[in-house]
């Protein structure tokens, strides 16, 4: 399926899973590699939600895997203490023609550059909303699975979880803003 070419600009659309709006991202196409689609936001983008809107203050990536629909990898540049942000995901697509979309599931897996460290975050939204929204029973079982699958392979820095990985991403996103 055709992308963008590089340093396009798009939006990436997140929804709940009764399909009310959540999170859209400013990015910019960046490419592909083995891992998947990658897009980045740079700082100074916008990123807003329902009663929320936020201007990044650092660039990111999001890669957007191939061949599985269940997360997106975000990886922030300097000045930002989460280095890795995994919003484990549903329905993680890149429609004909479209935009890239993917339903949150509310479970995250995060790196952070402090005492923190890794950890699987936003367990009690991942328990209040399999309730409300009525999450099939097989769903979340695959799910509470790829998090604590992603959370291993982030601690073991397992590419694309490493850094060098991200940074390659990082650094072309840098191009793009030294050439416009």
């Amino acid at each position: 399926m055709p992308r963008p070419a590089p340093g396009a600009p798009l939006a990436f659309r997140w929804r709940k899973w009764d399909g009310s709006p959540h999170w859209e991202h400013e990015c910019v196409y960046l490419g592909a590699d083995q891992w998947g689609d990658w897009v980045g936001q740079r700082a100074g983008s916008h990123s807003f939600r329902p009663g929320r809107e936020i201007t990044t203050t650092a660039p990111s990536v999001m890669m957007l895997p191939s061949g599985r629909q269940d997360y997106v990898l975000t990886v922030n540049g300097d000045p930002e203490l989460t280095r890795v942000y995994i919003d484990i995901a549903w329905a993680v697509q890149w429609p004909e023609g479209g935009l890239p979309t993917a339903i949150d599931m509310d479970l995250d897996v995060v790196r952070r550059l402090d005492e923190r460290g890794v950890y699987i975050d936003d367990e009690d939204e991942w328990e209040e909303h399999r309730v409300r929204y009525g999450y099939p029973a097989r769903v979340i079982e695959a799910l509470e699975a790829t998090a604590h699958d992603l959370e291993r392979r982030v601690r073991t820095f397992e590419p694309p979880f490493d850094d060098a990985t991200a940074d390659r991403w990082l650094g072309m996103l840098a191009e793009l803003d030294s050439e416009s």
